[in-house]
């Protein structure tokens, strides 16, 4: 880092084997044929916490799609990034630094995923990480910010390019699911506060909700078909819902960005 300080505050360094799951198939997915074109694909997992694991795990994912991608596991407590180093091999380094993603040679990296990263800032300074971020980007590349639980069964994060927020997924193991606006606790930093009345995010968890309910009949066959009808709904009554059955089958939702932006500040 030649003697620079690391952008940004510790966070609490939670992590769990497996808790990124759903993110990591998602930008696998989606995001695969940008990994595929890359002349150099360098992606960053930001802020891993106190244990390597989600590192490790998006360099195998992201490997099936794009065998020679590189990851660096970026932190800014240096006893992670020392603890993490044994776990290092080909494709795989850790660095310490923040917001300012410092990578060797300084490369632009084609993806960041910041997940958990943001939960204690305040809303307010959401705006100008994301734009921090994605000015570190290389051309066509991808910052995805986002919040789950301890386990990964309840995700939302959103994607941004060098523009600005494309989309907001929700994501949840169906299975535990009591309804889709259980997964308003995990809302990002830039929603979070914003799920009340007035305000799109709440308006879409609510027709979700509705959506969900009236699917009901469906729960024979399992809370798959019901999610899925459910989100063909939301379709078809006018939601912005982007991709397919093949994702929405996988406990999905991707909404163009726009649906659920936060209304201006009185």
């Amino acid at each position: 880092m030649s003697g620079k300080r690391a952008e940004g505050v510790v966070t609490r360094g939670t992590t769990n084997p497996n808790r990124l799951r759903r993110m990591d198939r998602w930008i696998a997915a989606t995001y695969a044929a940008q990994l595929r074109r890359s002349p150099d694909p360098v992606a960053v997992d930001l802020g891993y916490g106190a244990a390597p694991w989600t590192a490790v795990e998006l360099l195998d994912r992201l490997r099936r799609v794009r065998p020679d991608v590189r990851v660096v596991g970026v932190e800014i407590e240096p006893a992670r990034v020392a603890a993490a180093r044994p776990y290092a091999r080909d494709g795989l380094v850790f660095v310490h630094g923040g917001f300012e993603v410092p990578l060797p040679g300084d490369a632009r990296p084609l993806l960041i995923r910041a997940a958990n990263v943001l939960r204690q800032y305040d809303e307010s300074e959401v705006r100008a990480v994301w734009a921090r971020l994605c000015a570190r980007l290389a051309p066509g590349g991808l910052l995805v910010e986002g919040t789950c639980d301890e386990i990964g069964r309840r995700h939302v994060w959103v994607a941004l390019g060098p523009e600005g927020p494309r989309t907001v997924t929700f994501a949840t193991r169906l299975g535990s699911l009591g309804r889709p606006s259980d997964l308003a606790e995990r809302l990002p930093k830039a929603l979070i506060h914003r799920n009340v009345p007035g305000e799109p995010v709440h308006a879409f968890l609510t027709a979700f909700d509705r959506a969900w309910a009236a699917a009901a009949p469906l729960s024979a066959l399992g809370a798959r078909q019901r999610w899925i009808r459910a989100v063909r709904d939301l379709r078809d009554a006018g939601w912005p819902v982007l991709h397919g059955p093949a994702r929405w089958r996988q406990g999905e939702v991707t909404l163009a960005w726009e649906a659920v932006a936060p209304r201006a500040n009185p």
